[in-house]
C-alpha cells in the first residue's frame, strides 16, 4: 500500500511528499524543493528507506533540495520530462534572484516521457507528461488508491501559472482536462502548494477548469 507524508519545504511552503511502500518500507522524495536535513529527519522519522528522487518539474522550490539530497544518499534524481532541463540548470540563478541561497542546480539520472512507469517498493507509478505550467512537467499517479502528484499544474480552487518562460495556458488546460480528468473524479491529488483536493471536486467549482467555467469560455 501506498503511504505518504507532506513536508512543506522553504519560504514557498512548497509540498515535498515523501511516499513509501508500507510492505518493503522503500521510498521516494517526491520535489525535495530545499531543507534538505529536514527531510532527510522526517524520513528516518518515518522509517522509511528513502531511494529515490522524484522531480515533477525545474522550478526551484521544487528541485533545489535534490542535489544535497543525491550526494548525502547516493540517490538517483528521476525525472522531469528533458524539457524542464533549462529550469534545472538555472535554479542557482534563481534562486539568488530570490535570496535563497543554498538551492542547487541539478541533473536527472533518468529523464521520464509520457507512459513511463517508475516502483517505489512494490507500488507502480504512472507517469503523465502535463505541459503548461513548465514544458517539461510530469505528473506521478497511483491508480491502485487513486492518488495523484501533481505539482503545480493544478491547485485547490486554481491552476499553475503559465507566464514563465516556455508557460501555455492552453497546454496546461489540455494537460489537465484530456489528461487528469479521465482517471476519474474520486483521484485525490497532492499540489505543490496548498492544501489537498480531488479531480471531482475541481471540476465542480475551479473557476478556471471546472466544468462550468469550460463551457462559459
Amino acid at each position: 500500500m501506498l503511504k505518504a507524508q507532506i513536508v512543506p519545504v522553504t519560504a514557498f511552503q512548497q509540498n515535498c511528499s515523501i511516499i513509501w511502500c508500507d510492505e518493503t518500507m522503500e521510498g521516494a522524495f517526491v520535489d525535495p524543493g530545499g531543507e534538505a536535513e529536514k527531510l532527510l529527519q522526517a524520513a528516518k522519522q518515518l522509517g522509511v528507506d528513502v531511494k529515490q528522487i522524484l522531480l515533477t518539474h525545474g522550478h526551484l522550490d521544487h528541485a533545489g533540495g535534490a542535489k544535497d539530497i543525491k550526494e548525502q544518499l547516493g540517490l538517483p534524481i528521476i525525472g522531469p520530462h528533458k524539457d524542464d532541463k533549462f529550469w534545472l540548470d538555472g535554479i542557482e540563478e534563481h534562486a539568488a534572484n530570490y535570496n535563497m541561497p543554498g538551492l542547487r542546480c541539478c541533473t536527472p539520472d533518468q529523464w521520464l516521457d509520457d507512459g513511463d512507469e517508475v516502483t517505489v517498493g512494490n507500488v507502480t507509478l504512472q507517469v503523465i507528461h502535463a505541459p503548461g505550467h513548465t514544458p517539461g512537467h510530469v505528473v506521478f499517479f497511483e491508480p491502485t488508491h487513486k492518488v495523484a502528484f501533481v505539482g503545480d499544474v493544478l491547485f485547490k480552487g486554481s491552476i499553475g501559472r503559465t507566464d514563465f518562460p516556455r508557460g501555455n495556458m492552453d497546454d496546461l488546460v489540455n494537460a489537465i482536462t484530456k489528461k487528469l480528468w479521465p482517471l476519474g473524479n474520486e483521484v485525490t491529488f497532492v499540489p505543490g502548494h496548498g492544501p489537498l483536493s480531488t479531480f471531482g471536486a475541481e471540476r465542480q467549482s475551479n473557476p478556471f477548469v471546472g466544468d462550468q467555467a469550460l463551457r462559459s469560455a
